[in-house]
């Protein structure tokens, strides 16, 4: 069986956290600028919030508008390495502006840099504001502030992230009021929560897509709702398997998530954190389920039809596609 290289697929990548994509020296770099100690090995997570605790360390090197830039920057010149055509980036924005007591200046470094690096490779990309749902009501209308203000600059959606057992009920004022200015909504559900959580995001949130919903399968009335509905599922397996969510990568439910006739996409979620790239999500895909090339290259159309890209450059990624089949 013929097997493609996989770094020349040509991907839209819809899941990955800006600040969870720094690369180490990066990170040691600033942390050292910024008195902050950076410890030599990552920690083994045993759950969320061991996660939650160690993206804290990592979002509290960042302080100073290069620090912002430079990330955004390398985030680019990574991207198009691996692949990638579009990204749709995700970015904590109001958090890091509270935090550092200048509400505006991660998210205009951060666009800044995301600006440059684009142009230097080839990369196109959008942004969404994301939101911790244990975080107060008060900081997600200045997310939605934000994305409102800077929709003009690649802001185009903000969702709602982290620990899933905190509700999304009460950000539903939120939600109504990004829906109304145009903003489109992609929340995290269906992860570390059941099936509950998906039918709130969908239903309180209006969520375009569903980051993670690998827990849909354990209601089969929602997964015939959402295939009916074409929403694409966000599906990150080695993030999954790092923060102890699914035992192995071979344990992953992502072929049933397929079998089920749901639409699915593949991104890394925090690949500085898994070690991976979108690539080796593919490899992985590959080696794990025995996937051919047409259907990784299904699960690559799959992720540029559910984004939220301009026309002409779906009509070109699926040429892309196209090519690197034949």
């Amino acid at each position: 069986m013929l097997m493609r290289d996989l770094s020349l697929l040509p991907k839209a990548h819809l899941h990955v956290h800006l600040e969870s994509t720094i690369r180490p020296d990066t990170l040691r770099d600033i942390g050292e600028a910024n008195g902050i100690a950076v410890p030599a090995e990552q920690p083994v997570f045993d759950g969320f919030r061991a996660f939650g605790d160690y993206n804290g360390l990592l979002r509290s090197c960042l302080r100073r508008p290069e620090d912002f830039e430079r990330v955004a920057r390398e985030f680019c010149e990574d991207q198009a390495a691996d692949g990638v055509r579009y990204a749709e980036v995700t970015f904590t924005a109001a958090s890091h502006g509270e935090r550092l007591g200048e509400p505006d200046m991660p998210l205009e470094s951060v666009l800044k840099g995301l600006s440059t690096g684009a142009a230097e490779h080839g990369l196109h990309w959008r942004m969404i504001l994301d939101h911790s749902r244990r975080r107060p009501v008060e900081r997600a209308r200045l997310t939605l502030d934000l994305a409102r203000r800077y929709a003009p600059d690649g802001v185009f959606a903000i969702g709602l992230a982290g620990e899933e057992k905190y509700p999304l009920a009460p950000f539903a004022g939120i939600c109504d009021e990004a829906e109304e200015a145009g903003l489109h909504l992609i929340h995290h559900a269906g992860e570390d929560a059941g099936p509950a959580s998906i039918r709130e995001a969908l239903e309180v949130g209006h969520s375009e897509r569903i980051g993670h919903g690998i827990r849909i399968l354990e209601d089969l009335a929602l997964v015939a709702e959402v295939r009916e509905r074409g929403i694409a599922l966000e599906v990150c397996p080695s993030s999954n398997v790092t923060l102890g969510l699914v035992p192995s990568f071979e344990e992953h439910p992502l072929p049933r998530l397929v079998d089920a006739g749901l639409v699915v996409t593949l991104s890394t979620d925090v690949p500085s954190i898994t070690g991976t790239t979108l690539t080796d999500e593919f490899l992985r895909t590959r080696e794990a389920f025995a996937y051919d090339d047409h259907a990784l290259a299904g699960l690559a159309r799959a992720a540029v039809d559910a984004s939220f890209a301009p026309a002409e450059l779906k009509r070109s990624l699926h040429a892309e596609i196209d090519a690197w089949l034949s």
